[in-house]
């Protein structure tokens, strides 16, 4: 699924590197303990997290994590969009809660990461 599409469907805005909104989401994540994000997420993932500070951002480049959405309408501060667009990770932000996120994404056919067995 294409970011662009993810924007339209969680009615989010970008905050950074809208020009980024071209690249293919294989799968979504939610979380909010970055080191789930560690454990279970694979790359060319959405994030979408309530976490605002620079080790979100800092994790997904590590994990290879294509795009960041924050829930609830949260926006991260200035040192953490700059080092996001240094790394090449969009940002995008969205009012709806993680739950309604998830739901919303995996309704149109995005699939989760899952768990590993």
């Amino acid at each position: 699924m294409k970011l662009i599409r993810i924007k339209e469907l969680l009615k989010a805005d970008v905050l950074c590197l809208e020009e980024c909104l071209d690249n293919e989401i294989k799968i979504a994540c939610g979380s909010d303990l970055m080191s789930d994000v560690l454990a279970f997420i694979k790359p060319n993932a959405l994030l979408l997290t309530g976490l605002t500070n620079s080790q979100v951002v800092r994790t997904a480049e590590m994990a290879e994590v294509s795009a960041i959405c924050f829930v609830r309408g949260k926006t991260p501060d200035t040192n953490t969009i700059e080092l996001a667009k240094e790394r090449k990770i969009p940002l995008l932000t969205t009012k709806y809660s993680m739950y309604e996120c998830c739901g919303r994404l995996y309704q149109n056919g995005l699939p989760a990461c899952g768990i590993p067995k």
